[in-house]
């Protein structure tokens, strides 16, 4: 079991390094004619190493280097109050809180939408086209018109964000349900047939059964573009907490670490999702018999 778990542990680790080491290097090359611009109007004549040493250090870089994004989470994490207003956990709360609300949301929706499409053949044929369309949307261009409709109905607050949340993640949902629920074989549905069972009986022991590894599988994709969906409507309302609103600070300022640190944080937050949705999806899965290996 250790074995295993180490084994598929190496290539993320792999991975991880490639990406810092090409981190570093981009850093070094985006930042280097910064230093090369300083250099001249100060008529000096620093060595390729040492402009490149300072490119590591620079206060507001093109591309920060990786560890000066780690130290900037670290000042804004562990040396800063949960609840002050500079803490990334706090603004990852605010950020967290909508997009988890937009998620159950956008489950429950695609649930509903799979078995209406699933059970009604008109439906599938009508709905499920729009539903497809409705990805083709560009999430910036809709999400400011979303929050001015619900302000303008009096809805605001954290509903407005979730309601953006919801709308990213509803299709990955309802797609994978109505594959999940459509992979029945006929011998099986036939079988319930035979037992005269009830649509509603069949639903029960077969279908949502059959459709659970599937249903988690979508799961983990609208988690983590839940996340995603919470930061982009954090931007058009100008909010003043939550992840979104770090970027538009960092942005105002031109503090690119402030960005990237939040940025990473966003991403470090989706992958604890992703992996949280996995661990329920494999207790489900294994209580139900349905798990392999």
């Amino acid at each position: 079991m250790v074995s295993r778990h180490v084994n598929a542990a190496i290539p993320v680790i792999v991975v991880t390094l490639a990406i810092v080491v090409l981190w570093y290097v981009g850093a070094a090359l985006l930042n280097l004619s910064w230093e090369k611009s300083v250099a001249e109007r100060n008529g000096t004549a620093p060595s390729t190493i040492e402009m490149l040493r300072n490119t590591m250090h620079q206060e507001r870089p093109v591309l920060p280097a990786p560890h000066q994004v780690v130290s900037e989470i670290i000042d804004t994490t562990i040396h800063k109050k949960i609840t002050s207003k500079r803490s990334l956990i706090y603004h990852a709360g605010i950020t967290l809180s909508s997009s988890m609300l937009g998620f159950l949301m956008g489950t429950l929706l695609g649930i509903v939408l799979a078995v209406i499409i699933v059970y009604n053949d008109a439906l599938n044929k009508s709905l499920l086209p729009w539903i497809i369309a409705s990805q083709t949307i560009p999430i910036l261009a809709i999400a400011p018109m979303i929050i001015v409709v619900l302000n303008a109905v009096g809805i605001q607050g954290l509903l407005p964000k979730a309601f953006i949340s919801m709308y990213l993640s509803f299709f990955p949902v309802a797609v994978g349900m109505v594959k999940g629920l459509n992979s029945p074989s006929s011998s099986h549905l036939d079988l319930m047939r035979t037992y005269s069972a009830s649509s509603w009986q069949t639903f029960l022991k077969l279908r949502l059964p059959t459709s659970l590894p599937f249903l988690f599988t979508s799961m983990k994709v609208a988690v983590a573009i839940s996340v995603v969906g919470a930061i982009v409507a954090e931007l058009p309302t100008g909010a003043v907490a939550g992840l979104g609103a770090r970027l538009l600070a960092g942005s105002y300022y031109g503090q690119t670490v402030q960005i990237w640190s939040a940025l990473v944080v966003a991403s470090v937050l989706a992958a604890l999702l992703v992996v949280i949705v996995g661990w329920l999806g494999d207790f489900v899965n294994r209580r139900m018999g349905l798990a392999h290996g």
